[in-house]
């Protein structure tokens, strides 16, 4: 399991993959329904993100611009790509979840690596927000605040928190697009394996559709302490761009998640009740995997698709696993 799990940190480095996973009842839970039907802007917003679901050949563009510091020297652009398969695992009609999955070519045969997820919630009454190193609380959303909005949240890899936050699509100008309010989020593993300066990212988000796909645009400012007091060191400009493409082995992606989906399901589960118990939750950054949790959990499902483990067995594992390290924030 040791080596499988080190040829996908190689994949996933070679990617240049920013690592980010029945999620929360608690933020699934939308405001009460009215009593009148879903209005045609609901429908067309659930549209535009069930649009974001397929086949895609992936672009990574990750680029520092302007320093804030006097002797902060900005990195070098990152352009990376891949392909990506983006499926629907849930559609309860005011929640959707949208399950990322990489498709590597590891010496001639298909490898899959479980990425991220993104969950929509329609009027959420509360988002699991992060507020500090290896910390997210749930934070309750005012009415004025969700009404007609959408919360966006992103899990690492292993199901794990990353970030999330609420915002509004918007259909001006002939382009669909939603943008969050600045969001606090880890560093993602292509900062955190440089140990840089700072040490958690507010950003915005975008997510628009395109003619070819749909991109994901960040404007990120990069934080750190500098004398005890918090500072920005750059921005940073991410274009990552989903173009429609089939032309890789799909039917891989749809294997492994067939064979392994309902571990995953549990796995979901058991971190959700662990942040309802302690009205959100702890878990230990590490920059490899964006969690300390990241390896066991990944190497699990992987063992279930091997036959070298249980189904049964592999979920009180990971249980175990997300008792011991998810504690209250």
């Amino acid at each position: 399991m040791r080596k499988t799990l080190l040829a996908r940190s190689i994949a996933l480095a070679a990617f240049g993959a920013a690592l980010t996973v029945a999620p929360l009842a608690a933020l699934a839970q939308a405001a009460p329904a009215a009593a009148t039907a879903p209005s045609s802007a609901f429908e067309q917003d659930r549209k535009s993100i069930l649009a974001m679901a397929g086949e895609y050949k992936v672009r990574f563009d990750f680029r520092e611009t302007t320093p804030f510091v006097a002797d902060y020297k900005p990195l070098d652009g990152k352009i990376s790509g891949g392909h990506e398969v983006v499926r629907v695992i849930e559609d309860t009609g005011r929640v959707i979840r949208l399950q990322h999955l990489l498709v590597v070519d590891a010496g001639g045969k298909p490898m899959v690596i479980k990425h991220w997820r993104q969950d929509w919630t329609y009027e959420p009454t509360e988002v699991l927000t992060y507020v500090s190193t290896g910390k997210w609380v749930l934070k309750p959303i005012s009415t004025a605040e969700r009404k007609g909005a959408w919360s966006q949240t992103v899990w690492q890899t292993d199901d794990a928190p990353r970030y999330g936050g609420v915002g509004r699509w918007e259909y001006d100008n002939a382009v669909s697009r939603w943008t969050s309010a600045p969001t606090l989020r880890p560093l993602a593993r292509r900062d955190a394996v440089r140990k840089p300066v700072y040490d958690h990212y507010v950003g915005v988000n975008r997510h628009a559709l395109t003619p070819t796909g749909w991109v994901h645009e960040q404007d990120n400012a990069k934080i750190g302490l500098r004398d005890g007091k918090p500072v920005t060191f750059v921005h940073e400009w991410v274009v990552n761009t989903y173009s429609k493409f089939s032309d890789y082995d799909v039917a891989a992606a749809d294997k492994y998640w067939a064979g392994s989906k309902g571990y995953w399901a549990a796995v979901r589960k058991a971190w959700d009740d662990a942040t309802v118990k302690n009205k959100g939750i702890a878990v230990e950054e590490e920059a490899e995997a964006g969690s300390v949790t990241g390896p066991t959990l990944m190497g699990l499902a992987e063992d279930i698709l091997k036959g070298e483990k249980t189904e049964a067995a592999a979920i009180a594992e990971a249980r175990q696993v997300i008792a011991e390290e998810g504690k209250a924030p």
